[in-house]
């Protein structure tokens, strides 16, 4: 999943900001929960859950956060 993120092209990402959490840590634990994930891999924008057991393609991936970063920036 971060290997997908990773290979955006650098006009989407540089819309966003990645976060990258190990679970094998307290935080990374933490923010699973908080997510409410119930598996891995998970990819979440804005503080949701958006993706989950599944690797978006690319131009889903790119769909999302740009259809994402066009609501908020109007």
């Amino acid at each position: 999943m971060a290997k997908s993120v990773q290979d955006l092209p650098k006009e989407i990402r540089q819309y966003i900001d990645v976060h990258e959490w190990d679970m094998r840590t307290l935080e990374g634990n933490q923010r699973f929960r908080e997510l409410k994930a119930k598996s891995l891999p998970s990819i979440a924008l804005d503080g949701e859950l958006v993706y989950e057991s599944l690797i978006p393609g690319q131009e889903e991936l790119i769909a999302e956060i740009t259809g994402r970063w066009k609501i908020l920036n109007g």
